[in-house]
């Protein structure tokens, strides 16, 4: 299986951590976002102990938010001892909401609000990473006004493309995120933040990209932060303390992708970092890191019930199903690769290819293309595997659909994690 905690049942049904996916499906119905806990929970213990390792003890590992954001997951995060990555005042709220100690938080944002400053200021956010100079001056005021110093990291792009899809690199020096290091306009954001009175400088950020399966790209990044870490130590005689490295490492969607080892990955990345600290003459910073696609997709999938069968002679072959791009909107905007199944039926050759289609009025409705299934009938439970990051947190109600609900299973037993969205919730601030 493509995944550990994937398995097939002797009724020949699809299994998540051990439970019987067309048994969740009659239960709670479809569409159905199915959660491996303890697979959660695995992961990030893997990062946690593997940075304490490395990198030292005052290192760990944010929960990227934006992967999957909901008040259980912060719930996990905190039970976990991880930190959290924040990239709204709405992932902020529901973390506040779920009692995560926002002091382990860091707030990112290109385009932090008024209200998004002062809201997070009041909750005590940890960090503030900074994006740009007009933000860090409505910080500064906020927390003038607040009477407090407020710790900020500044984001920086270091000019590494990763070669991944362009939609989700972000550490180039033409990128919307950061403030580039190559154009001298870091260095003018240092000078800048030292001066003011109610900010305190703690790091630098960078973040090059998502799905990354090599570790190089993390270590030209590395190499070109901890170059200008000494370089602000001897121009400005100013030594940070935090290095944020971002997020980025790949996850296994379909049998041609790699499974990587993350401890490894971490290890190898650790060395690198630790030679070029030496060679630098600076002492090893806070290394932090922000996984989120790497923590929550694997642990999950989505089940759907098949509507029917379209076959077009010389052409092509369509199976609908009950959800789409509003539950799933990566492959209408990536192409995005998954590995699709027919749940109710692992045993019965594959040998029917088609492309799987959504529910909605729009042809760009799709899942995924070229799938090979046993040929479905309606009433089939078609599962979609690795479904966990990017795909609840940017489900929409397009053509007026309710959000499925998210199922968790933790030691045999399945819980509702987010409800079932009803007709009522779609209405609810209609005026």
């Amino acid at each position: 299986m493509l995944h550990e905690n994937l398995s097939v049942n002797e009724k020949g049904h699809l299994c998540i951590a051990g439970s019987d996916t067309v048994e969740l499906a009659n239960r709670y119905g479809t569409p159905l976002m199915v959660m491996d806990e303890g697979r959660i929970r695995r992961n990030m213990r893997i990062y946690k102990d593997a940075m304490k390792k490395y990198f030292g003890e005052s290192s760990y590992p944010l929960f990227a938010s934006k992967s999957f954001s909901c008040k259980y997951i912060y719930r996990v995060a905190k039970e976990e001892n991880t930190g959290i990555d924040l990239v709204s005042s709405g992932e902020l709220y529901t973390a506040v909401s779920a009692g995560f100690d926002v002091k382990r938080s860091f707030l990112h944002g290109n385009n932090k609000t008024d209200a998004d400053i002062k809201y997070a200021i009041d909750s005590g956010v940890g960090y503030f990473v900074v994006d740009n100079l007009t933000e860090l001056d409505r910080i500064d005021e906020a927390a003038k006004e607040k009477g407090i110093i407020q710790s900020v990291i500044l984001r920086l792009t270091p000019g590494v493309d990763p070669h991944t899809h362009a939609a989700v690199v972000t550490g180039r020096i033409d990128s919307k995120f950061g403030i580039a290091i190559e154009t001298g306009q870091a260095d003018t954001a240092v000078e800048y933040v030292l001066k003011k009175e109610n900010v305190r400088l703690c790091g630098f950020h960078c973040h090059i990209g998502s799905q990354i399966f090599d570790i190089k790209p993390f270590c030209d990044a590395a190499e070109i932060m901890i170059k200008y870490i000494s370089h602000v130590k001897e121009v400005f005689d100013y030594e940070i303390e935090i290095l944020n490295l971002g997020g980025g490492f790949g996850v296994r969607y379909i049998d041609s992708q790699p499974e990587l080892d993350y401890e490894e990955f971490i290890r190898l990345i650790s060395i690198f970092i630790h030679n070029e600290v030496k060679r630098s003459g600076i002492k090893l910073p806070t290394v932090v890191m922000e996984p989120g696609r790497s923590i929550v997709a694997d642990s999950c999938l989505t089940l759907y019930t098949v509507g029917g069968t379209k076959e077009i002679p010389g052409f092509k072959n369509y199976v609908s199903v009950d959800g789409g791009m509003p539950d799933n909107p990566r492959y209408a905007l990536y192409q995005s690769d998954y590995t699709v199944c027919l749940a109710s039926d692992m045993n019965r050759e594959a040998d029917f290819e088609c492309t799987v289609a959504g529910r909605c009025c729009e042809s760009g409705d799709l899942l995924q293309e070229n799938v090979l299934l046993p040929k479905p009938v309606r009433g089939d439970i078609l599962s979609v595997l690795v479904t966990g990051a990017y795909n609840y947190s940017m489900a929409s109600n397009y053509n007026r659909i309710p959000r499925p609900a998210v199922v968790g299973i933790a030691d045999s037993k399945d819980f509702v994690i987010i409800k079932r969205e009803t007709f009522e919730d779609l209405i609810r601030n209609d005026m």
